[in-house]
């Protein structure tokens, strides 16, 4: 592999020594805040949106604090609330979210829908407080003006991070005349980033990118993607590397949706996880708010089934069993009983067929039904499972399809489900390649309204009996 090095790049130009000093004092304590999520964006939106809401009361009422109408305790209130509730929604759509410093997201219409929904939340607040956090003519204009000031603290804190820690610094990585286009691209059109390395060998990547302290990694090769990851995907990835995919037309014809733009280029943002942090949390969220809401109808249920097991079966009535979850962790999958007691004798994983010899007739129903699954509600209320995800399968038999199947547990970036996209959209007897594709499209597609949609058409299986 030819590695070509090219001149240092222009220095990063840091801001007062005064200031710097307040950096270096703060970076240890604001280190350990940004690994565990802490965006300082967030603060900087926090003052701009408190500063909106008086500008806009200025504006109308006058430039002085006498606003007759409440005390100015009240609008202070109103504004500190409204503020974290947006804050509360940015976090959840995403605005916080790390980005490659490479190419440039569009921010604004993701900025408009998070305002929309902080302004909705409001209106949800008014209802609960029997108070308006402000205003309903300032609240209008602050729907108008707040996410333009969202999408240019984003371009002032990405001016910012370029002045005082440099240009991005890149490793190309693909064959000779894909290389060479690009850095020609990036010389005319993205002149603050300088290529530090030229790389033909994906397996020389990690070598390029300690000796050059490249902060991007540009894939030119569509197939580059299975030599990086997992690995060195994961390890760069947590050192603040970024990685960045070229697609062609082919691949971009497919509806790819975060597509970005980097000196002309098409590229996508490769992650070691396919779901961002955010979008677990409020995947958890959303688990405990239905799991609570709807505990006294499977509870109830669960009693009566627990009952019917007990007569028909004897005990024991529960059956666990160790499942694979989130990042691979084992936990323990409780499920009601319906087979024969010692059904696998052998110590060996069997899968479940339609006609399985070992279910009890008495409770072949409650399979057909999924009605045996419901005790895992309670893995839900643990955090071990979630209400919608990929299948829980077992620790051998995870090893003996991963082995089979490439990519296999990258369904393992979500906990488990109860039920999921691959549960209603396939069946028992379903192929495990095609139920990863099922798992993978659930991981890239996620929403709430996703998790909505399979918990509708879960009911209709379970009602159809469809297996």
């Amino acid at each position: 592999m030819a590695v070509s090095r090219v001149p240092a790049p222009r220095s990063a130009r840091p801001f007062s020594p005064a200031l710097e000093r307040v950096v270096g004092v703060f970076s240890r304590p604001l280190t350990f805040l940004w690994d565990r999520g802490f965006r300082f964006l967030g603060v900087l939106d926090a003052i701009a949106l408190f500063a909106l809401m008086i500008v806009i009361s200025f504006v109308r009422f006058g430039f002085g604090f006498d606003w007759n109408t409440y005390p100015l305790s009240h609008y202070f209130v109103g504004f500190t609330i409204a503020t974290a509730i947006h804050l509360t929604v940015n976090y959840f759509a995403g605005l916080y979210e790390r980005e490659p410093r490479l190419g440039r997201k569009a921010w604004l219409p993701k900025a408009i829908v998070a305002t929309g929904i902080g302004v909705g939340v409001q209106g949800i607040a008014f209802v609960v407080l029997d108070r308006y956090l402000m205003p309903r003519l300032n609240l209008a204009v602050f729907l108008l003006l707040a996410s333009f000031v969202l999408s240019m603290n984003r371009a002032l804190s990405r001016r910012l991070a370029v002045r005082r820690q440099g240009p991005p610094r890149v490793v190309l990585v693909g064959d000779v005349d894909a290389i060479d286009l690009a850095a020609q691209h990036l010389a005319v059109s993205d002149r603050k980033a300088t290529v530090v390395d030229r790389v033909e060998a994906p397996h020389r990547l990690v070598e390029s990118v300690v000796a050059h302290d490249a902060t991007d990694v540009l894939l030119l090769d569509v197939t580059a993607f299975g030599s990086v990851y997992p690995e060195p995907l994961n390890s760069l990835e947590l050192a603040g590397v970024g990685f960045l995919q070229r697609v062609s037309a082919r691949e971009t014809l497919l509806g790819l949706k975060s597509v970005r733009e980097i000196s002309g280029m098409p590229f996508v943002a490769l992650r070691a996880h396919t779901v961002p942090t955010h979008k677990v949390k409020l995947k958890r969220i959303f688990d405990v708010v239905l799991i609570v809401a709807t505990a006294p109808i499977w509870l109830t249920a669960m009693a009566l089934l627990a009952l019917y097991v007990r007569i028909v079966a004897g005990g024991p009535v529960l059956y666990r069993q160790a499942r694979v979850g989130r990042d691979g962790r084992i936990f323990q999958c409780v499920k009601f009983r319906t087979m024969v007691v010692n059904a696998e004798e052998d110590g060996r994983a069997r899968l479940a067929s339609m006609n399985d010899d070992r279910i009890i007739p008495a409770l072949r129903w409650m399979r057909a039904m999924r009605a045996d699954e419901l005790p895992q509600f309670f893995n839900v209320v643990k955090g071990e499972m979630s209400l919608v995800g990929p299948r829980p399968e077992r620790p051998e038999l995870v090893a003996e399809i991963a082995a089979r199947v490439p990519g296999y547990v990258r369904r393992n970036e979500l906990p488990p489900g109860v039920t999921g996209l691959a549960q209603v959209e396939g069946r028992y007897g379903t192929d495990a390649e095609f139920k990863l594709g099922y798992d993978i499209q659930y991981l890239v597609n996620w929403s709430l309204v996703l998790d909505l949609q399979i918990l509708f058409r879960t009911i209709w299986v379970v009602l159809s009996r469809r297996v």
